[in-house]
């Protein structure tokens, strides 16, 4: 299922909506020394439902109020009229002249409304939103439960996880208290609170129906929390709370057929949130981290290749030259199981938790190298803005991998310019992959650059043939390939 964030933005748009096929909609990592505005904040009672339903009153009566109508407005230009079909008639030019084709071209200016859902996190009027809500907006009206309204400021934007951070003017205003997502548990009670389609202070109920979701291609920067709480159109930015009245996520998006609600909504866990809250207050920006590695989940066939007991963790690909990996001494075919204390489930977990690593913090990196457990210390950086430069980019593994099928050639200067492969390279080139066979169902593409056969240089044609000859039949094999600048393992089971 394809994902174009620009068509599936939730919110009252002009008060229309227009649905038709397989929606996926958008509804709707930090520093340190710093104190959130939400740590003195006037916060809700916590509140705890011991099972049934009779406590969630209580948890709607403390968690609404914090919980506002955002409404914005811009002003678009739009192009007018197409010119007069009749423009280039000698007998039409004469009668209404040149100005009446070019008075239909004047730019018109329409102004266009959005409504979307905030939460107060501090007394003095911080709010959390997501960025999609706020986005080249001219004026931002903030609406609480007690009908007071006010004039909000864009503090801060992050599109790469869609939060961003507005202020409005005011004093002991009703705060919600931040939960910490990383302990919610699948199957426990969470309450989405929010404004669908403009109904204000609207709560529903339903549980966590998973944790982690991520390659969704909504956000750059995903981790979300999966609920069937019902999750509709305005609801953009609206708080996920547990049981306790503590905000555990941002609402910010849904899997839809018809543009609402079926069950399936997802929102930013509040760590994350958070993180990205407090690093746009204190700085204007993000600021998240950097190793300078290229990962890729550990699939069974990679983890049996590479001695692991468990397909978990993330595989390095390539470490770029430089970076805070190289200089630790993280090499190409490392596991990485542990960062930081934490247990790394997969790539995407690795990402994250670089990602919100303070800069210049000494982690302590737990991997498997030859199928030995080795420690290392590694300082983190700040992430470059351009990660594609600095060699960051991140590709996917094949789901398998076998010579079977793979015809390969030597480098020549015309391959290595079409394929803008860096000077030097040594390896050979796949120009064909047999339809049907395990190497196209492994992923093996043409174009593909081999440079290690079973952890073993290949050079050329030559070694690639030496180092076949001893794979026997049922034997497995591990290929490390170059594809579009980046280093890949894909393991090779017949």
């Amino acid at each position: 299922m394809s994902i174009d964030r620009r068509s599936f933005r939730i919110g009252v748009i002009a008060g229309a909506f227009l649905f038709s096929g397989v929606l996926v909609g958008i509804l709707l990592s930090a520093g340190s020394g710093w104190t959130s505005p939400a740590a003195s904040a006037q916060a809700v009672n916590s509140v705890t439902v011991a099972g049934g339903s009779n406590g969630f009153p209580a948890v709607a009566k403390a968690t609404m109020p914090a919980v506002v109508n955002i409404s914005t407005s811009r002003v678009v230009k739009s192009q007018g009229g197409s010119a007069s079909p009749f423009m280039d008639d000698p007998m039409f030019k004469h009668f209404f002249g040149d100005q009446f084709n070019k008075q239909l071209q004047i730019p018109r200016e329409r102004r266009e409304a959005s409504l979307g859902s905030g939460v107060i996190v501090s007394a003095d009027g911080y709010i959390v939103t997501n960025a999609h809500v706020v986005e080249k907006a001219d004026e931002i009206k903030v609406l609480l439960s007690d009908k007071r309204e006010f004039t909000g400021k864009v503090v801060g934007s992050d599109p790469k996880s869609d939060i961003a951070v507005i202020k409005i003017s005011g004093k002991d205003l009703p705060t919600l208290t931040w939960g910490d997502s990383d302990k919610i548990e699948v199957g426990e009670y969470a309450l989405a609170i929010g404004n669908p389609f403009g109904l204000n202070s609207t709560i529903t109920l339903g549980i966590i129906s998973a944790v982690g979701r991520a390659n969704m291609g909504i956000e750059q920067y995903e981790n979300f929390i999966q609920t069937d709480a019902a999750i509709n159109p305005g609801n953009s930015g609206g708080a996920l709370v547990n049981t306790r009245g503590e905000l555990i996520g941002i609402n910010t998006a849904i899997f839809s057929r018809t543009g609402g609600n079926m069950g399936i909504g997802f929102a930013i866990p509040s760590n994350m949130a958070k993180g990205v809250m407090d690093s746009l207050i204190k700085t204007g920006k993000v600021v998240r981290g950097y190793l300078g590695v290229s990962i890729q989940d550990v699939n069974a066939k990679i983890a049996k290749q590479f001695g692991l007991e468990k397909t978990q963790g993330a595989l390095v690909g390539d470490v770029v030259s430089g970076s805070p990996a190289e200089q630790a001494g993280i090499k190409s075919g490392d596991v990485i199981v542990r960062f930081d204390g934490k247990a790394i489930e997969d790539s995407t977990a690795l990402r994250h938790r670089a990602a919100e690593a303070a800069v210049g913090k000494s982690v302590e990196v737990d991997l498997v190298r030859e199928k030995k457990p080795v420690k290392i210390n590694l300082k983190v950086a700040e992430q470059p803005k351009d990660m594609l430069a600095a060699g960051g980019s991140v590709k996917d593994e094949g789901k398998s991998a076998t010579l079977a099928g793979i015809e390969v050639r030597d480098i020549s200067g015309d391959a290595a310019r079409q394929l803008n492969l860096p000077r030097g390279l040594q390896g050979v080139v796949v120009s064909q992959v047999e339809g049907g066979s395990a190497a196209e169902e492994a992923g093996v593409q043409t174009g593909d650059v081999i440079v290690e056969l079973n952890r073993k240089p290949v050079r050329n044609t030559e070694d690639f043939r030496r180092l076949s000859k001893p794979i026997g039949k049922n034997d497995g094999a591990l290929l490390l390939i170059v594809r579009q600048g980046s280093r890949l393992f894909i393991a090779i089971n017949q």
